[in-house]
Formats: C-alpha cells, structure tokens, sequence
C-alpha cells in the first residue's frame, strides 16, 4: 500500500510517521540525551591490563576507561570458530595478558553503556545490524534466529551460505524469514561496505577515536520502513535532509529522489493531524467511525483490547450491528497495535458473535490487516471463551512506555481510595497513634475533599472518636495534597 513518510527533527528529539491512506500507521520516536552508546565501534587503546581479573580497561575517549574481559577478545573467539567439531566449548582461554599489553590499539564495540561509577562493556567481537542479518566481520559462522521455527532453519542457513561466499560470517535475524535472495544480498551488500569504511577510518584516526555510531532514527527508517511502497519521505530540517540524502547516495540510491525538504509554513505534523493520532494513541479509549469503541489496556504481561458497540444502532438487526463493529474493530485494533508498538501477547474481546460465518469474516479481516505489519505477528484464532488471542513480536517499547510514566498520584493503578476511604484510614490512625502516643492534640492535613468529608457526613465519628481517646482533632485542608496522602501532626 503507498506510503509517505513524514520526519520532524529538533535538536532534542527526532519523531518520524509512517501514513497511509491519510491514516498515521507508525510513529517512532528518539531523544537524544537518551541515546545510548550500544553498538558504537571504537579504535580503543588499552590503558590497564589485570591479569588476576582477566580483563583490560580500554580508553576509547570516554570519561571512563571501558571494561573489556578476556572471554571478549576476539583471538580467543576466534579459536573456537575455527574448527567448531574439533574445538570443546570449555576449551582454556588463552591468558590476557598474553594477548594484549598497555598502549596497544584495539577495535571495540560497546556492549552496555556506562552506568554510574562504571565504564563501557565493550567486546573486540565487533557485528554490524543491518535490516535482514548481523553481519560477523571477524568471523565465518552462519547463523539463524533461534526464534524461528527449527525445520526451517536448516533451508535458511543454505541459502546464507550460498550468497555469504568466503568473507566474514552472518546471523539471519527473525525478521527474515520470509525475505528473498536479492534483498539479503542489498543487505549484505550494504553490510560490507560499512565495514569496508570502518577499516578505512581506523587506518587514518588516532587511538581512542569513534569509528562507527550505529544508525540514528532517521538512518534506521531509511534503511527498515522506507521500500517501493514508500511515494515520499519530508523532512523538515534542511541540514537531516543533506544528512539523508548523503546516507541514501553511498547506500540506497533507489531512495535519493524520494527524501524531500519541507518548507512549509504548518509544522509537518499538522498535515496528517499526527499529534492528535499521538495523544489519542496514549488514551484507553478509541471511538470508531460507527459510533461503537475499542477500550485498550496495556500490563505487564499482556494487552487487552474490548471491542462495544457503543451508540452504533444502524444495522437492520443486532447481528449485524455487532458484525459490521467488529469488521471496524479489526482494522482499528491492527493499527493500533502498529501506532502504538504493543507487542507480545494480545487477546482481543470482540463482541460475541452466533454465526460462525460472521467470526470467519472477522478473523479474515484481522490476520488481512495484520499481514501489512512489519513486524512479525502470529494469530492463535478464537479460544473457547471467543477471546481472540495473538502474539507481536517485541522490537521496541511501547509509545506509552517511552512518552509516560506511571502517575504519582495513583502509582500506576489508574484508580484513587474514595475521600470516605481515605477519611476511614484517618480515624484509624489516630486511634493507632493515640495507644502510642499522649500529644495534647492530634491534628489532621489533606486534600480539601478528604477534610470536608470528615467535617460533613463523617463528622459523628469524628467527634465520637475525639470523645474516645479524650483528645482534640482539628483537620487542616491542604490543596496541594493528592486524595490518599495525608499526614497527622502530634501537637
């Protein structure tokens, strides 16, 4: 389906929506001060080695020196490649300090960013990802995803071997199973030329200089999102525009004459109302077309998404009322699970349905839908209670994961005690205190709606309470208190 793919860069964070048919169908987004080092490629130079810790600090022009072990060397590594019927997998590693010595150059990838007073992981097995594979430079195996099915691994790897030829290795990630020899050689083909420059560039910089940043958000889109289908990409910064076009030229040629510059006077993202798709994509609720909604919610071990009819009353009965709102739930809930990035399990209720042909229907329309995902999907059909039950593979997190955090008022729960609720904890703590404590006067700060209940309708037990332990209570509204705090003062 044509596709237009819109970018809005600002120095702080770069947003990127895939649109078809008017309809934002992807959204991704990256702020800069989170942007990690991972994957980043380094002419190092060791500074310390350890022999009683098997491991060498390596500075790669960092405020700290990266922590590189022995197990992370590519000598060693390469050892048990070359001969892996021969090789055991306990065989002894070869001693660092016989491997490395102080002030030697290294190239290294960063496999975990620094973390509070520690530095860099890195490791001397450097791999490059591209689209379809991760390209091994320094080595010759050929692997699969272990997440693809293993009677289809062994044809897989064949056909790597056949197009790897002699040079380096590769792993086939899972998403591509389905991909087809020409675009595996577009992608070995762009893998080896960035290696091919990572090697020009270590020859010429000095020790402890970056040789390779992995892709940014824009480079990424290029090289995953963008395809045949895609008519445009606009961008809306002049000096992202160059950067593109200079990335698609020495890579994607194909793709040169679709990056545009967007001069216009509206923001990008106003053309396709992209913030409002964002904001409604952060809310529970997503009314249809039809008048019927779709109510998503997302845990930690699954999303739910409840498909009602809402104030849809336009078919000619209620069968087909519920049938034509489900047809709707299915395109909407297929784009909702690529705007919003949900992955892993999904069970969606669709309103019970008594004909099978109209379930059939609906089913057909959902996997139909869910076929223009990118991302790898796998639809179980309807269980025995008529839920329907999916799996999408997690690539990233969610939107409202990146954008959210959890309310600090509710920590996440979505729901607050009741004032009467809250009033009741109250009463109970002073009587708590009271055993405890002999002040002269006890006295109660919360939110306004919590103080008028206890002075209202809750103002017997007040008093009783206050008769009780024969002490004053006098209540203090706060404004600024969320519903459930409150704090009690011993005077």
């Amino acid at each position: 389906m044509p596709q237009d793919i819109l970018i809005n860069w600002s120095p702080q964070e770069t947003r990127v929506a895939v649109v078809e048919l008017g309809a934002v169908q992807e959204l991704h987004v990256e702020r800069t001060l989170e942007r990690g080092l991972v994957g980043n490629i380094y002419l190092g130079k060791v500074a310390r080695v350890l022999p009683g810790m098997q491991s060498a600090f390596v500075d790669i022009g960092l405020e700290r020196a990266g922590f590189l072990h022995v197990a992370d060397l590519m000598s060693s590594i390469a050892a048990r490649h070359a001969e892996p019927e021969a090789v055991k997998v306990d065989a002894p590693l070869l001693p660092i300090e016989k491997q490395v010595f102080e002030g030697q150059p290294i190239m290294v990838q960063v496999l975990k960013d620094p973390l509070g007073s520690k530095g860099a992981r890195l490791t001397a097995q450097v791999s490059i990802a591209g689209r379809l594979l991760v390209f091994l430079p320094q080595d010759k195996h050929i692997g699969v995803s272990q997440k693809i099915p293993p009677r289809q691994r062994d044809e897989l790897r064949q056909r790597l071997q056949a197009l790897a030829g002699e040079t380096g290795g590769f792993i086939l990630r899972t998403n591509a199973e389905d991909a087809s020899d020409a675009e595996l050689g577009e992608d070995m083909a762009y893998l080896r030329k960035t290696w091919a420059r990572i090697r020009e560039r270590a020859q010429v910089q000095p020790a402890a200089s970056l040789l390779h940043q992995d892709l940014s958000l824009l480079q990424r889109v290029l090289r995953d999102v963008a395809g045949e289908a895609t008519q445009s990409i606009r961008v809306d910064s002049r000096e992202q525009h160059q950067a593109l076009q200079q990335f698609a030229a020495e890579y994607m040629p194909a793709m040169l004459k679709k990056i545009q510059l967007y001069t216009g006077e509206r923001p990008i993202f106003d053309l396709n109302n992209v913030d409002e798709d964002i904001a409604r994509a952060l809310g529970r609720r997503v009314d249809l077309k039809s008048g019927g909604y779709l109510i998503i919610d997302q845990t930690e071990a699954l999303t739910t998404v409840d498909v009602n009819t809402g104030g849809f009353v336009g078919a000619r009965n209620f069968d087909d009322t519920i049938f034509k709102t489900n047809l709707e739930a299915a395109l909407a809930t297929a784009r909702q699970l690529r705007l919003r990035n949900l992955g892993g399990i999904v069970v969606v209720d669709f309103i019970d349905m008594q004909q099978l042909s109209h379930r059939d229907a609906v089913l057909e329309e959902f996997k139909k839908q869910l076929a223009r995902d990118r991302v790898k999907t796998a639809v179980n059909g309807f269980s025995a209670l008529g839920l329907l039950e999916m799996t999408r593979k997690r690539t990233r997190e969610s939107l409202a994961h990146q954008l959210c955090e959890p309310c600090s008022v509710c920590q996440g729960k979505g729901t607050v005690k009741t004032a009467r609720s809250v009033s009741y904890d109250i009463l109970r703590e002073i009587l708590r205190e009271a055993r405890q404590f002999n002040p002269r006067e006890f006295r109660v700060v919360a939110a306004p709606q919590v103080i008028e209940m206890l002075l209202d309708e809750e103002s017997q037990h007040l008093a009783g309470l206050s008769d009780f332990i024969g002490k004053p209570i006098s209540l203090q509204a706060e404004a600024t208190l969320p519903q459930e705090q409150y704090d009690i003062v011993l005077l």
